[in-house]
């Protein structure tokens, strides 16, 4: 298997950390007490939040071999790995601002709970989801605009 290296290295180490962000670091976010073992969930809950989490697992697999390995149509591999990754991050958004149809909040007292941010008044606070994900789409868009 060879590696590809070429004018698309910038939008390949960008659409790499995008990817990262939610094929791996949600093992580590959501495979502990706060989601997948917590006994305040149902255990139908559980399983769905493991379910998704191995479901991205194995996107972001597929998608790091359409940015790194060597083969055709190049660009269009990162485009369609971008393409991954903006569905798994715009299903989060979707489902933020569709709480309201069905009940959800974007976070449990025994979970992460939201933060102070760094600048803006005293009372604002910031999910650590929303924070994080949107700095990935971040990433994301740069990514894409550097193919």
């Amino acid at each position: 298997m060879e590696l590809a290296y070429d004018s698309h290295l910038l939008a390949r180490i960008l659409l790499s950390v995008a990817t990262v962000g939610y094929g791996v670091v949600t093992i580590k976010a959501d495979l502990n007490a706060t989601h997948a073992t917590n006994p305040l969930w149902t255990p139908h809950a559980r399983f769905h939040v493991v379910w998704q989490v191995l479901s991205y697992t194995g996107v972001a697999l597929i998608a790091l071999g359409l940015i790194w390995i060597k083969g055709q149509l190049e660009a269009e591999r990162l485009y369609l790995a971008g393409g991954l990754a903006a569905a798994m991050y715009g299903a989060f958004f979707a489902a933020m601002l569709s709480r309201p149809i069905y009940g959800g909040v974007l976070y449990d007292e025994n979970g992460y709970l939201p933060f102070r941010p760094p600048f803006g008044p005293a009372g604002w606070r910031w999910d650590v989801n929303v924070t994080v994900f949107t700095a990935m789409s971040a990433i994301l868009l740069l990514g894409l605009a550097a193919i």
